[in-house]
């Protein structure tokens, strides 16, 4: 063969020539196979290594084979209603066996479809996932839900490979130690979920207000939507976004057979009520303050973590409706009072600027004032002499003219006082009204409280400390102690009616001179209404709430002996007057007090100890503590003979049907109802107690810092109101009470009196000498003493 034909080796290349290392070419697959192997062979090695090196290092399993969740402290109605959690996390623990099963399949089908089959590490979704971001896609992760669970329980959220690394070993561990279901049940109670929510059994409370097992497909589907980005992607802070990851759950239901065509169309239709972020089911915060106070002394700072459950005697609805009725009362009261002008005042961009530019500088300006459900924070955007433009907390635009502007109208003009004008950036209080729509408004000044209890047991129904907890934390209800006022005058004419004082004794309601050490004109106390009516018995005037005849049964009895026997309802005789001011009411009380002096004239002359917190549960379900039941009172307990308040509560019962509360009868026309109203001089307090044999309530309004609520303001006009609200109630669906007399008394002349003086004996008149004049001025000096009212 010619030589120009053979074939000769290349010549070597420069890199041959060094001895670099040259890639067999394509056609040596023995080369490739043995350099393939070769590579396996060294990850093996290396992973081998890696998994030596770290597995030692990884933590123990106990926070997931023992789990214990921080669990908040839950305070609830006696009724099991929530009132408040307090806590970091917001989180109610559920076993794997009360999670819904359409909720576990909901999470499992968007968050992990190969849960039940992979050992904690899904190798296809692995592949997917590299094939997918190696081609340049978006982004996708490949993390189990025991993956999660490693992460949420161990590690950092931080990507790094290390993390990566060890979350897989982790998962495999997990995996090995404990079955499927204990597993879920860890990632359906750890995870967060937005709105300080942990778990979906407090996400289903946090967005929908109701229990888990109580939520629709639909809302379910929100709910497993959640884990990918909950603190933006929640229906509270941004619904739509909420919107488009259910979709995508119940597309993968559907793609994995959870549900079926008819379940994706109903669900993808129903329209969604998102749990506002501020709602609250039952407002009682003061109480819960009191219950957190009280765990928080016996357990320390666990009583935050550890699950703790308070249930108090309160009940839902009633709490609620005394809460609404105390607020109603004291904003129509701030409506009476003048315009104190805008709250504050932010700079916005000028008139004339792009909407969506005024719309975000509003919306930042609101974003330090607290909104309220019914007084709701605005913006002024545009203001005019017969208009005013705002925009609220929320985004809303809403104007306000006529009848809504008609209080504030002064404050448009251009003469008003700078501290009262209404000019664009104003912050300003608007309400909603039924009739004529939206209304300028201001934060009420003005306080009040409101207590109703069981005065055979002391169990607390309802409890309402101020008008607003944030605002004002201190509470009225159990610390404010005030002039209680002609509310006082029932403990007065209780004590007289033990030395002789009957119903149809006469007590003359006529001007009375007495000594006063403050000057030489003598302290002359007052009627409310500038009247003196003569002759008046004792019935009519406690239904008239007469001064006269209250400073008059003082002097018969004398005031020390009036003091001992308030304090045995349980008023402190220290707080009580050492002089004929007590008459009307110049001591000091607060409405849990008064409220509990009440209830023995109610359930018969027992006194009663108030109680709020009935037990404390642990996270295991042990009662940690119990109030004992009060077991029933004997005689020798007894601190009011059983005929006094009988007697007293017929004179009460006339109070509300033809005195002074008169309107109690007219909004609630039962017989078993008794009460008495109280105004402190110049209408600085203002009361209402009373009760029906089965509850109590007292009602106080005021301001803290003491003064006029108004001239034509009384205890009848403001207190009332509230207590009326509670009743209608408390007392829907409750039969009328008989109040049947009990032994030593009888009835004479539409009286009832004691037997040993239905024939004569008791006393007859009283503030007459022999002619009928006044008698001589026979008190002690006595210093002056605001007047009380009805």
């Amino acid at each position: 063969m010619p030589l120009s034909h053979s074939r000769r080796p290349a010549p070597p290349t420069r890199r041959q020539q060094r001895g670099a290392f040259v890639w067999p070419g394509w056609r040596s697959w023995r080369a490739w196979a043995l350099v393939g192997g070769g590579a396996v062979l060294l990850a093996a090695a290396v992973l081998g290594l890696a998994v030596a090196l770290v597995l030692p290092g990884l933590p123990a399993l106990d926070k997931v084979t023992d789990y214990q969740p921080r669990q908040p402290l839950q305070v609830l109605t006696r009724d099991g209603v929530e009132i408040a959690q307090f806590g970091a996390e917001r989180r109610i623990y559920l076993p794997i066996d009360r999670i819904p099963q359409r909720m576990q399949d909901a999470v499992v089908a968007i968050e992990d479809g190969r849960f039940y089959e992979h050992g904690g590490i899904d190798w296809r979704g692995v592949a997917r996932a590299m094939v997918v971001n190696l081609g340049g896609g978006h982004w996708q992760g490949a993390s189990t839900i025991t993956q999660q669970v490693a992460r949420n329980f161990f590690l950092s959220p931080r990507r790094t490979f290390e993390r990566k690394f060890k979350e897989a070993l982790l998962a495999l561990k997990i995996e090995a130690t404990l079955g499927k279901r204990e597993i879920l049940e860890l990632y359906l109670n750890q995870i967060y979920l937005g709105q300080r929510s942990y778990g979906f059994g407090a996400a289903a409370r946090t967005y929908f207000g109701k229990p888990l097992d109580q939520l629709t497909l639909a809302e379910t589907a929100m709910l497993a939507g959640l884990p990918q980005n909950p603190n933006y992607a929640n229906p509270i802070a941004d619904f739509e976004r909420a919107r488009a990851r259910q979709r995508l759950v119940l597309a993968a239901m559907r793609e994995q057979g959870f549900i079926d065509d008819a379940e994706l169309a109903a669900a993808r239709d129903e329209v969604l009520q998102i749990r506002p972020a501020q709602a609250v089911e039952v407002h009682a915060e003061h109480v819960a303050e009191m219950a957190r106070r009280a765990v928080v002394e016996r357990f320390g700072e666990q009583a935050y973590t550890h699950g703790y459950k308070v249930r108090t005697s309160l009940v839902a609805a009633e709490q609620q409706a005394a809460w609404a009725g105390l607020r109603r009362t004291l904003i129509e009261h701030e409506r009476r009072q003048r315009w104190r002008g805008p709250e504050d005042r932010e700079e916005l961009p000028n008139e004339g600027t792009d909407r969506a530019d005024e719309e975000r500088a509003a919306a930042q300006a609101l974003k330090d004032h607290r909104d309220d459900d019914e007084l709701r924070v605005a913006i002024v955007l545009h203001a005019a002499p017969k208009e005013l433009v705002v925009q609220l907390a929320t985004g809303e635009r809403v104007t306000l003219a006529g009848e809504g502007l008609r209080w504030a109208l002064p404050a448009l003009s251009s003469k008003a006082p700078a501290a009262l004008a209404v000019q664009r950036g104003a912050i300003v209080r608007v309400q909603k009204l039924d009739k004529t729509g939206w209304s300028i408004a201001q934060w009420p000044a003005a306080e009040a409280a409101f207590v109703a209890l069981e005065p055979r047991t002391g169990r607390v129904r309802a409890l309402v400390g101020g008008f607003d907890f944030a605002r004002q934390p201190f509470n009225h209800a159990t610390q404010a102690w005030r002039q209680p006022g002609s509310s006082f005058k029932p403990f007065l004419y209780s004590a007289a009616l033990e030395h002789g004082v009957m119903p149809g004794t006469l007590v003359n309601d006529a001007e009375l001179a007495l000594p006063d050490e403050t000057g030489p004109t003598g302290w002359r106390p007052q009627n409310s209404d500038g009247k003196f009516d003569g002759p008046l018995t004792l019935r009519q005037a406690l239904a008239r709430s007469k001064n006269m005849v209250s400073i008059r049964l003082a002097q018969q009895i004398g005031v020390d002996t009036a003091r001992r026997w308030a304090a045995l309802f349980g008023l402190d005789a220290d707080r009580q007057p050492a002089n004929l001011t007590l008459a009307l009411g110049a001591g000091s009380t607060t409405p849990l007090q008064l409220a509990s002096a009440y209830a023995v004239l109610a359930n018969g002359g027992w006194r009663v100890t108030p109680q709020v917190i009935e037990e404390i549960i642990d996270a295991d379900g042990k009662v940690v503590y119990e109030a004992l039941p009060r077991p029933d009172p004997t005689e020798a307990e007894r601190a009011i003979p059983a005929r006094n308040t009988f007697v007293m509560r017929r004179l009460l019962h006339e109070v509300v049907t033809s005195g002074t509360a008169a309107r109690v009868h007219q909004a609630l026309p039962r017989d078993d109802l008794y009460g008495k109203t109280g105004t402190t001089n110049d209408s600085v307090d203002a009361w209402f107690a009373g009760f029906q044999p089965g509850v109590v309530g007292v009602a106080w309004v005021g301001y803290d810092e003491p003064r006029s609520l108004g001239s034509r303001e009384s205890g009848g006009g403001l207190a009332l109101p509230i207590w009326l609200d509670y009743m209608r109630v408390a007392l829907a669906g409750v039969p009328v009470a008989a109040d049947r007399p009990p032994e030593g008394v009888t009835e004479r002349d539409g009286d009832w009196v004691y037997t040993e003086w239905a024939d004569g004996g008791a006393v007859d008149r009283i503030g007459f000498d022999a002619e009928g004049a006044l008698p001589p001025a026979t008190a002690a000096p006595t210093p002056s003493s605001p007047a009380s009212s009805p």
